[in-house]
């Protein structure tokens, strides 16, 4: 007959063993593990049972050794434990029951990001299910159906598909005081003002595709930067020069990316009466009614430029100093708002000319910089296009036209003239904007756009982290709900992300392992915390004490 033995070491562990009784002799069959803690103690020897029970070696008894008693985990030092040796008596009588693991959670996971979402002001919300979607989107996107799941393993009773559904409702973003869109954003504002600057946001745009044959009112088949011709929505995101979120808004599917910035950053502006800001935009955003727009609206912009307009922006350079640069050297000089405007560049000036909203009604400002590594490699992207436009010409390569390619009679030749002009211009990098050059210097405006990386990498969150795609619903409501949640788990998750030093995954892996066991014995039930390393408790102290940004 096999049982479980509880052997306390010399260095002060608990070993569990198994061992059987052949032929009125004792042999150890098996070391399950020592235990430091009572937790451990516990999975051990629930481990031990499980392998009895595997294997069919018989009942499952205990048979323990002879140990010194132990203080509990958890209360006052000197109270007994849960698993303190029980005398003799109640041993023969048969009223000692093993202990008995029935649960474990990750719930150290769950209070720390709790405790961060309380800092951001969200529980002000009141609502508590809601909560539990925003952490469950970081700990492990699913759907609505698998997210009990979820919650359950993080330590907390879920509620019921019928009533997370209902707080999706209450989500959507709109009018009144159920949108907590709209509070979530004045939330993650005061956050941002309060401790941080809100003086230079960035914006971006990104598109969500469904797995849907037809398209709908929202739902539409458009631009899509990954080639696919499946129903898609936009979503513009605006951040703060950190990557914090701000605002961020749903558009048609086949609206133009360019004509998403101006209502997002108003309704930023009406939310929260801000007057003074500079937004922040890639090249993408360059239109004229956009910039005219956010001038018109006493915003400053700084967006990148073109490469195709340096040849008339920098056409005074070109003749006075040629079409060599130096490794950082920065162009200070205007470029026409419209392409209907005449450039107001002489270029029999040998200066550039220093922009001044008076003197140059019809330009903004432009700034043009050079960098011997982006040559390089925008030399080397321009000789794998030459090489493959050569071999469409040649017949060796079928595909589309490419770039450099031109048709010539009946056939195609290299356009050496777009070559040349290319070549011309590698290394270039531009930037407009409609702020003077004594409020903002060239290097101020060139850093601050490429702070851009943040918008940039708050969507790779949101699409990879939080997995805002793929999204198992399809009315305007369910969708706008389904951001609501992605959009404070961003906030939550940056926060995170600032806090500990560390990505937002990272954090989880390293402390979703962190198990807290319920374990039942003698008619008594407790819940034992995980053993933490200092490491880990480095993470946990991080975020859940109160700690303000910058």
């Amino acid at each position: 007959m096999a049982w479980i033995r509880r052997v306390r070491t010399a260095s002060g562990a608990t070993a569990v063993q198994i061992a059987e009784s052949v032929n009125g002799r004792r042999r150890i069959v098996a070391h399950v593990g020592s235990a430091h803690t009572e937790a451990e103690l516990g999975l051990l020897v629930e481990r031990a049972r499980e392998l009895l029970e595997d294997t069919k070696q018989g009942e499952f008894n205990l048979g323990l050794e002879p140990a010194a008693p132990r203080t509990a985990l958890i209360g006052q030092p000197g109270t007994p434990a849960l698993f303190d040796e029980p005398d003799p008596a109640r041993r023969e009588r048969g009223l000692v029951t093993p202990p008995r693991v029935v649960g474990t959670s990750s719930r150290v996971l769950y209070d720390a990001l709790t405790a961060v979402f309380t800092d951001l002001g969200f529980d002000t919300l009141g609502d508590a299910v809601f909560r539990d979607l925003v952490i469950a989107r970081i700990v492990e996107p699913t759907s609505i159906l698998d997210t009990a799941r979820v919650l359950t393993d993080l330590g907390v009773r879920p509620a019921s598909e019928k009533t997370m559904r209902r707080t999706l409702a209450r989500a959507v973003a709109g009018e009144g005081p159920g949108a907590y869109r709209d509070e979530v954003a004045a939330l993650c504002f005061t956050h941002a003002a309060t401790n941080g600057d809100v003086s230079l946001c960035l914006y971006d745009v990104t598109t969500l595709y469904f797995e849907a044959e037809k398209e709908d009112d929202l739902r539409k088949v458009g631009y899509s930067k990954e080639r696919r011709v499946d129903p898609q929505i936009v979503v513009g995101l605006l951040v703060d020069r950190h990557g914090f979120p701000l605002e961020i808004g749903c558009y048609e599917g086949n609206k133009a990316e360019t004509a998403t910035i101006v209502p997002i950053v108003k309704q930023f502006q009406d939310r929260h009466n801000v007057e003074d800001m500079v937004v922040v935009a890639d090249a993408g955003m360059l239109s004229a009614a956009n910039l005219t727009a956010l001038e018109e609206a006493n915003l400053r912009f700084i967006v990148g430029s073109r490469v195709t307009k340096a040849p008339l922006d920098l056409a005074s350079h070109f003749r006075w100093h040629g079409d060599a640069f130096t490794d950082g050297e920065v162009i200070d000089t205007i470029t026409p708002r419209t392409g209907r405007h005449r450039s107001e560049n002489n270029e029999a000036l040998r200066a550039e000319p220093v922009w001044d909203r008076e003197q140059h009604p019809g330009s903004w400002r432009a700034l043009w910089a050079y960098s011997t590594k982006r040559a390089a490699r925008d030399t080397k992207t321009l000789t794998l296009q030459e090489n493959r436009a050569r071999a469409v010409i040649a017949g060796e390569k079928a595909a589309r036209t490419p770039r450099f390619v031109k048709a010539k009679g009946d056939g195609q030749a290299l356009d050496e003239a777009a070559l040349a002009r290319a070549r011309r211009l590698v290394g270039l990098k531009g930037y407009v904007t409609n702020i003077p050059g004594q409020l903002m210097p060239a290097g101020e405006v060139i850093g601050s756009y490429h702070e851009l990386w943040h918008v940039e990498q708050s969507f790779r969150m949101s699409k990879t982290d939080l997995a805002a795609r793929p999204m198992f619903v399809r009315t305007r409501e369910a969708i706008e709900a389904h951001l609501t949640i992605v959009f404070t788990a961003l906030a939550v998750s940056r926060e995170v992300q600032r806090r500990s030093g560390l990505a937002i995954r990272n954090v989880i892996r390293q402390l979703r392992p962190l198990r807290s066991a319920t374990i039942t014995a003698n008619g008594a039930t407790q819940t034992i915390p995980p053993q933490i390393d200092a490491d880990r408790q480095a993470i946990i102290d991080a975020l859940t004490t109160r700690n303000l940004r910058h």
